[in-house]
């Protein structure tokens, strides 16, 4: 692993679609940004964020997750996320997250992803 700046960022969009939707996830009963697609794209966009940090043979597994939905955001709407490396710690990774939509912030949180060798992961399934 690289050294890795505190303060680093990232900013990424998407647009909502159906398959994000909490019917489809199951986690609620209307069609809305669901809880765990905007958990999968805070933890994308983390990995993303660090990817050039690694070295060959090493992946990012996301380890932890403390983040607050904080509004409903419709089907069509495109939403972006924000991340920021606040803490290194020998093999640990924690950023801030916030996702916004058109009219706001809907989460915020942290995150933390763990780096480590591609075959330790493979050799414990």
């Amino acid at each position: 692993m690289k050294v890795i700046d505190l303060g680093i960022q990232i900013c990424k969009q998407q647009k909502v679609e159906a398959r994000h939707s909490a019917m489809v996830y199951g986690s609620g009963l209307i069609d809305v940004f669901s809880t765990p697609a905007m958990i999968a794209f805070m933890e994308q966009t983390c990995n993303e964020l660090i990817l050039s940090y690694l070295d060959d043979g090493e992946v990012s597994v996301g380890v932890e997750v403390s983040v607050k939905h904080l509004k409903a955001t419709p089907i069509g709407d495109t939403v972006k996320c924000i991340a920021e490396v606040i803490e290194v710690f020998k093999n640990k990774v924690t950023f801030k997250v916030e996702t916004f939509d058109s009219k706001g912030k809907i989460g915020e949180g942290t995150h933390k992803r763990a780096i480590v060798p591609k075959e330790v992961i493979l050799n414990n399934l």
